[in-house]
């Protein structure tokens, strides 16, 4: 069983950044493939970055491309999302999400752990 724990959400003006961190629990967290997904009011969740149980590939939505960096402290049992140039498309309720293989997916059924989200405003 594995517990994710979101913080880091907040208001902010768009072009501005914030740092989203998770913090899980568990004896697995390193061989678990991660990702973050958003869910805006009245949209469905949508992926927006995954990172491989070892960190060494990172995948991503193409609007956020050049703008969000997911990574990952497998000692400190964490993941992070810094996200840079923020836009107010970019407002959502951000959950961090573990799967229970090292494979990388894209999609929100593919993870089979959810943590209870952090909600992130951008104002324009």
């Amino acid at each position: 069983q594995v517990q994710l724990v979101e913080s880091g959400g907040g208001l902010v003006q768009a072009g501005g950044s914030l740092r989203l961190s998770c913090a899980a629990s568990g004896p697995t967290f390193s061989s678990y493939a991660m990702g973050w997904f958003r869910q805006a009011p009245g949209k469905e969740r949508e992926f927006v970055a995954a990172i491989s149980w070892i960190g060494d590939r990172t995948y991503y939505r193409d609007s956020v491309k050049g703008r969000f960096t997911i990574s990952r402290d497998n000692a400190k049992k964490m993941l992070y999302l810094q996200m840079n140039a923020l836009k107010p498309e970019d407002t959502a309720v951000y959950y961090c999400a573990a799967r229970r293989a090292i494979v990388v997916v894209t999609t929100a059924a593919g993870y089979d752990y959810w943590g209870q989200g952090t909600q992130v405003t951008v104002s324009s």
